[in-house]
């Protein structure tokens, strides 16, 4: 792997510490009731942009308009991101900004991105990810995609539709896309009013994901000098010129918090959740909330948990849209059968079209710190084994603080099902034991041939 990656921090004072959230609901019963839309983090995003000073770097893995078969965009998260890019490198000519993305954002070259075109006018390094620095996670196809197919021409061959709706691409964007791996972080770091800031998040600024749930931190303190390490790690092994270290007060650890933060990246994400489940003991709670759980470690240390008295609980997507496409419910409806057997209560996210896109593990103990992993990082082979690139932080906070009580206000909200909104159901809504599923389910967890 390239020096820098599967990055495990040390624990830092963490300071002006919050809790974001992204929540859609129904705010009637039944199929025809009115969305509502209750947003925090891209408000947060644009702020931190807006207040940057000097240095803004910026890590997403979608950031385009195409929005596949969806016919409901609720924001146009990559016009606002980009308009608020642009405007503060004019108020700002001297602003250093870095803006690290995925290729799939341009289909692999084989379409031009009006966002990344426009930032690159204005000064912006747009550094797209070098994905083949990465190891493979669909070897059965990338071994034969290294040996021959990755030097088929980009434009050369035939015009496919887009999978992500938008002009035809080449073939060559499809070849690459089967390799089934990404820089799927989601972080911006700035110096904000000259106090270097962070902010890490499960959402993306994409416009047909715009209504999706997501929960982000945002933060200062040491910790930032740690996550800027892991973007520079990203920038050199992508060819790019790396982001210009922070100021000196980010390395400072100035005042004590009874708050601390450590930046997880890659396989440290499942080395921290694996111990945060094992050293769970009978009378504490521990709540994962997440849009794909496949990981085979992840459940069998769930089910050991919830053997040993740990009061778990478990709130997952359905895995029924993409865009508006239908999905078939695998990885997480045969996971759920599973738990369920195991006597672990399930509930799921009533999407209406959206995704429950949440991405975090919390452990309540019955006594001492609260301890809450969140992020980039869906708990499946691809994002926790060193195939992608994810990066998700560990906070461990007193049981009072504020920032304890938004994360428990979150998941009471998600657990909720009355009286209306109904945000999440029984483990019954859909229920899905077919034996052929879980087969399926483990074999595509195993080998890398499937898209989560």
């Amino acid at each position: 792997m390239p020096d820098g990656l599967d990055f495990t921090g040390s624990f830092h004072p963490a300071h002006d510490l919050r809790f974001l959230r992204d929540v859609t609901f129904q705010e009637t019963d039944g199929a025809e009731g009115k969305r509502r839309v209750d947003q925090q983090i891209f408000d947060e995003v644009l702020a931190m942009v807006a207040e940057a000073e000097s240095l803004l770097v910026i890590d997403m893995f979608l950031f385009n308009d195409l929005t596949g078969k969806e016919d409901r965009v609720y924001r146009t998260l990559s016009r606002e991101l980009t308009d608020a890019i642009i405007a503060r490198r004019q108020a700002r000519p001297a602003l250093h900004c870095w803006l690290i993305t995925d290729p799939l954002n341009s289909l692999y070259g084989g379409l031009e991105s009006a966002h990344l075109a426009r930032l690159r006018a204005h000064g912006v390094t747009v550094v797209t990810t070098r994905l083949t620095a990465l190891r493979d996670s669909n070897p059965a196809y990338s071994t034969g995609w290294r040996l021959l197919l990755r030097f088929w021409p980009h434009h050369f061959g035939p015009m496919l539709p887009n999978p992500m709706a938008g002009a035809p691409v080449p073939l060559r964007s499809y070849l690459d896309l089967l390799n089934f791996k990404a820089n799927h972080r989601k972080t911006v770091i700035a110096d904000r009013g000259g106090v270097p800031t962070a902010l890490v998040t499960s959402a993306n600024p994409h416009d047909a994901s715009s209504a999706h749930h997501n929960v982000a931190v945002v933060f200062s303190g040491p910790a930032v000098a740690d996550l800027l390490a892991t973007e520079a790690a990203v920038c050199a092994m992508s060819g790019a010129p790396e982001p210009a270290a922070l100021v000196a007060a980010a390395a400072d650890p100035g005042a004590p918090s009874p708050l601390r933060l450590r930046v997880l990246t890659e396989r440290a994400v499942e080395r921290a959740a694996l111990a945060l489940l094992e050293r769970a003991q009978a009378g504490d709670k521990v709540t994962l909330t997440m849009f794909y759980l496949a990981s085979r470690p992840i459940v069998r240390t769930l089910k050991q948990a919830h053997q040993r008295g740990v009061n778990v609980r478990v709130i997952l997507d359905p895995n029924k849209d993409a865009f508006g496409r239908e999905k078939n419910g695998i990885p997480n409806r045969p996971v759920a059968a599973e738990l369920t057997v195991a006597g672990v209560p399930v509930r799921w996210i009533q999407t209406h079209g959206e995704q429950f896109h949440t991405k975090m593990l919390v452990l309540e103990p019955a006594e001492g710190e609260m301890t809450t992993i969140l992020g980039s990082s869906n708990y499946t082979r691809r994002n926790l084994h060193n195939f992608n690139l994810e990066t998700s932080v560990e906070i461990r906070s007193p049981q009072d603080a504020a920032f304890s009580t938004a994360v428990r206000d979150y998941l009471a909200l998600a657990w909720r099902s009355q009286p209306l909104p109904v945000i999440s159901g029984d483990t019954e809504t859909y229920a899905d034991p077919s034996r052929w599923r879980q087969i399926l389910y483990r074999f595509q967890e195993a080998t890398g041939l499937s898209t989560f």
